[in-house]
Order: structure tokens, then sequence, then C-alpha cells
């Protein structure tokens, strides 16, 4: 019988999937439990509705992300720190002190994207990768100087 699911579920498929499974199955689990409607004409035309305004909404969504990369890009960021004699930093900087420089230049960014692959001890210029979207990644350039 076939299926279109309203939620996943392991082993048969992703939402809004269209899946041939046992009769059975289908009745006293799928569509018992919500999870699944029947493959008729009228609701699979519902669901190509559905994947359409949802394929929509993602690109505007990744196109927002692509516009907030180009901003990112476009501007530097400066963090003062304390550091000793030999340009070595007391600590070092964190996600959340490039997320807080971004953030005094306007751009608010979870720390949690901004993606550091060894902590940074001494004072220079580097390169920061933050991942925005899964589609989308940009580098900005922060400067860490002496306070």
């Amino acid at each position: 019988m076939k299926v279109i699911l309203k939620k996943e579920v392991a082993g048969v498929g992703k939402e809004n999937d269209v899946v041939e499974v046992a009769a059975g199955y289908a009745r006293n689990f799928l569509i018992a439990g919500d999870l699944a409607l029947k493959a008729t004409p009228g609701n699979m035309k519902i669901i190509n509705e559905e994947r359409k305004s949802e394929s929509k909404k993602k690109e505007k969504e990744t196109e927002s992300f692509r516009k907030l990369a180009q901003k990112i890009e476009s501007i530097s960021s400066t963090i003062k720190v304390l550091a000793g004699e030999d340009n070595k930093l007391h600590g070092s900087v964190t996600s959340q002190d490039i997320a807080d420089a971004l953030a005094r230049e306007g751009i608010q960014i979870d720390k949690r994207k901004i993606v550091l692959g060894e902590p940074i001890k001494s004072l220079g210029i580097y390169h920061v990768a933050i991942k925005l979207h899964p589609e989308v990644e940009v580098t900005t350039k922060v400067w860490v100087i002496k306070e």
C-alpha cells in the first residue's frame, strides 16, 4: 500500500515521502498513529503544493543568509586582549569573543556558528569561518591586538 509520511519514521522514510509498505502496517500503525496518509490523488496534490511552498521558503532563507554572508565578508573585526611581552595572550580568543566583536559591528551571530579550527592564543590577523546555513559558509577577518 502506498502512503505519504507526515513525519519521519525510522527505517521507512522522511516527512512527505511516498513509500510502499505492507497494508497492515499502513492501516494499523502509520495511519492509526497519524504518521501517514493514504496516497490518494488528492493527498498527492496537497503534498506537492507543500513541497513547492517549502522549497520557496528554503530558497528565500538561503538567499537572506547569502546577503548576510556578503555583509560579514566585507567587514573585519578587532578584538583587544591582554598579552604578555612575547605577544602570547593571557587565555585565548573564543568564538563568544568573535560573536561579540561582530555584534559591535551590527551583526548578530550565534557563537555556535563560528568555526575555530584551534584556539587563538597569539596576536595577529586571523581568517575565521562562520557556517551560517548548511549551504552558506563565509570567512571574516579578525584582528587580535594588544590592549
